[in-house]
Order: structure tokens, then C-alpha cells, then sequence
């Protein structure tokens, strides 16, 4: 059984790191440095109060990191719950305020749009939410003037929600002007940073911006914990009741292990970020030139180049290819066979055969989305693990090919 025999995934030919990114050194250690002194730090006990320490200096090092006040990091379960307490928790605090449409990018990620949409689905009898889908243009952008446009027509969005980036073909949003159009607008704007986060500059004390999201695992920190900055002014109210912890905004025992994880990992890749992004753009170089050698008619979907610093279009970690007369769950279980793991496209929405819906918002053909790669680097990634992907593909395009045509 797989489970039996595990592979340090540090050394695998691993490009899946948008779904998640192997346990920093520094995280590993700082939660087994803890393990054996885990109060619950609503204790008023010693023990508790320890461990409210460590939760309070971890909240502090993430909040300076990310540009935030200490007062605003909100320790979450997810990235998912992030979004949902974002958008369900605004959207039931002005509920009844004359306040219905909500704006949303068309390349969303699915704890985004779900919840949107389940919003949505209620508008009758109880939020009165419509969803207002903003187009992208064929790199995955949103179009600025179509923006400003929508938040100032006569009914005031509930609020607005884009993506920093995103999660299947890397395209960096302009979020800055996005932030300053809503807030000349006077409307709430959420960030899902989920996937930008440690990978462009993000700065959460522009007045604009409301929410944001934070995922621990996409930067090398554990599982089952992330962040939602929120304002202190943000219209919010909880979705789980039980406990006054995190502003009263989600309750329950805090994970003082995953908190803790969660700083060190964000401290160190936000210190080796500039390094680390250049590292980036030079494996991205590397794979995007061996893709078009080893499969001349493979297309890129997005922007294909990515740069140094904070003028980048596109995430630098993750390329979309697709293969012409290939279906990408069979390019991609005979890479698995081969020792190299790839994705179709978000890990949530993995395993469901249909094609993707932030390409065919693209202007993607349907084809040509199902039979896409996402190929996404990290902090382990060598330029041997691209060249191993690289070695294996022509065979693997050649059968998933004649597959198509049996």
C-alpha cells in the first residue's frame, strides 16, 4: 500500500507545490520544539498562559510580516475557511442594508466561488446576495476599467473578491489599484492571497483592502492552519459559535502546534523570498523551453514570462501547458508512473473529470483545457527534477495520444 511505503517528498520530482509545499525545516522544528508543552491558551493557568505566549508572538511575527496589525491576524482553520468566513461573514453582516451585488473575478478558486454561490442560492428568503462575474482577458486579468465601472453603478456591491494570484496558471492581478478603486468606491474588497503569499509583494496596511486570506501549507508550513487579516472595521460576523477566541470572529481552542509552525515558515520564506523567486524564474525558464523542445506544439496558457520583482505578471512556480491530442488525467497518471507527480489543476477539484473553469473563463477551448498540466515549483524543486519531467514527457505524450485515438 502506498501509505506503507512513504517517499521523502523533498527529493521526489514533485510539481504540485500549488496544492501544497513540503514542511520547512524551521516549521518541523519549531512544533516538535513545542510538542510536549501544549496548554490551551484560553487557560488561566500557567500552562495556558504559555501557550497563549507562544500563540501572541507567533500572531505579532505574522502580522509584521505581512503588513498588518497584531489585532488583525484571525488564526483560521484553512485557507477555505478564510474565504468563507470573508464572504459569508460580510455578506450576513449587511445583510438587510440594502447591499446585493457581489463582484467576483471569473478565475476564482473554489472556496470562493462555492461559498459565493451559496449565497447566492439563499438570496430570496434570506442574504438577497446576486453575483456580479467580473470577465478576464486571455492572460486570466481582470479588466481595470470594467472594475471601476461595476462598483460605481447605482446599487453599491455588497463587496468585491479577487484573487491575488492564481492558483492554476499563476496570473498576478493588479492588486493595489483593485484595492484603491474599492476604496474610492466605499466598498469592502477580499483578498484570497492564498497562493500569492511568500511569492509577489503583499502588503496588508493598504487602506483598501478589507480581508485577505492566508493558507499555512502553500509556504512550507503544516496543514490545518491559516490566517484571515481583517481590518477592525470590517463588517464581520462569526460563523462558529462556542468560544470568544480570535476577536470573537472563530471559535475554538486555538492550534498552538500549527500556529506556531505556521510562523516559522512565514518567516522563512518571506526572508528568502527575493533569492528564492529568482531561483524560480530560472526553473521556469528552464521548463518552459524544454516543454516546447521535447512537444513543439504545447501552448502556455497565461503569461509565459515571468520576471524578478513586483512588475511580474505571473507567479514564476507555476506553468500551465496543454497538449494538444492529449487528455490530461492520462498524461498524468503515466507520469505518476514514472515517479514524477503533476496536477490538472487545483487539488480541490481534482479526480472530477471536466475542464477547467478558469481556462474556459480564459477563452480556452475545451480541448485544449483538458488536456492541461499545471506544473507547480517550490522551495524543493531542483533544475534534476526538471530535467527528469522533461525526460519523461515525450513517451508519455506519445501514449496518452494514441490512448485518445483507441
Amino acid at each position: 500500500m502506498l501509505c506503507e511505503s512513504p517517499e521523502l517528498l523533498a527529493a521526489a520530482s514533485y510539481f504540485d507545490h500549488a496544492a501544497i509545499t513540503p514542511l520547512r525545516e524551521e516549521a518541523l522544528t519549531a512544533m516538535r520544539e513545542l510538542a510536549g508543552d501544549t496548554g490551551n491558551p484560553s487557560s488561566v493557568h500557567s500552562v495556558g498562559r504559555r501557550a497563549r505566549c507562544h500563540v501572541e508572538e507567533a500572531r505579532e511575527s505574522i502580522a509584521e510580516l505581512l503588513g498588518a496589525r497584531p489585532s488583525e491576524v484571525i488564526f483560521v482553520g484553512s485557507g477555505t475557511e478564510a474565504d468563507n468566513l470573508a464572504l459569508k461573514g460580510m455578506a450576513l453582516a449587511r445583510a438587510g442594508q440594502g447591499y446585493h451585488r457581489l463582484l467576483l473575478s471569473a478565475v476564482e478558486h473554489h472556496s470562493v466561488t462555492d461559498a459565493a454561490s451559496w449565497l447566492a442560492r439563499f438570496r430570496h428568503d434570506v442574504f438577497g446576495v446576486d453575483l456580479d462575474v467580473l470577465p478576464v482577458d486571455q492572460t486570466g486579468c481582470v479588466e481595470l476599467d470594467v472594475v471601476r465601472e461595476r462598483l460605481h453603478q447605482a446599487d453599491t456591491p455588497l463587496l468585491m473578491t479577487v484573487m491575488a494570484a492564481n492558483n492554476e496558471v499563476g496570473t498576478v492581478q493588479p492588486v493595489a489599484a483593485l484595492a484603491d478603486a474599492a476604496a474610492a468606491a466605499g466598498v469592502p474588497f477580499h483578498v484570497d492571497a492564498v497562493q500569492a503569499v511568500t511569492h509577489m509583494q503583499l502588503d496588508f496596511s493598504h487602506p483598501g483592502i478589507t480581508t485577505m486570506s492566508v493558507a499555512s501549507q502553500k509556504f512550507g508550513g503544516p496543514t490545518g492552519i491559516g490566517v484571515l487579516l481583517a481590518r477592525r472595521d470590517a463588517p464581520l460576523v462569526p460563523l462558529l459559535h462556542g468560544g470568544g477566541q480570535e476577536r470573537g470572529l472563530r471559535a475554538g481552542t486555538q492550534n498552538v502546534l500549527g500556529i506556531v509552525g505556521m510562523a516559522a515558515a512565514l518567516e522563512t520564506a518571506v526572508a528568502c523570498q527575493a533569492d528564492e523567486t529568482a531561483r524560480l524564474v530560472a526553473l521556469r525558464h528552464q521548463l518552459i523551453t524544454g516543454l516546447h523542445r521535447v512537444c513543439d506544439d504545447v501552448i502556455i496558457n497565461g503569461p509565459e514570462k515571468a520576471i524578478e520583482g513586483t512588475d511580474s505578471l505571473v507567479l514564476p512556480g507555476i506553468v500551465s501547458a496543454s497538449f494538444p491530442g492529449c487528455e490530461g488525467d492520462a498524461l498524468l497518471m503515466l507520469l505518476d508512473g514514472k515517479g514524477i507527480s503533476v496536477s490538472l489543476g487545483a487539488a480541490c477539484t481534482a479526480g472530477v473529470a471536466h475542464a477547467s473553469e478558469v481556462l474556459l473563463a480564459m477563452g480556452v477551448p475545451e480541448p485544449q483545457a483538458r488536456g492541461t498540466l499545471r506544473l507547480s515549483m517550490g522551495h524543493t524543486t531542483t533544475p534534476q527534477h526538471v530535467d527528469d519531467l522533461l525526460r519523461a514527457l515525450p513517451e508519455a505524450i506519445e501514449r496518452a495520444r494514441l490512448a485518445g485515438l483507441a
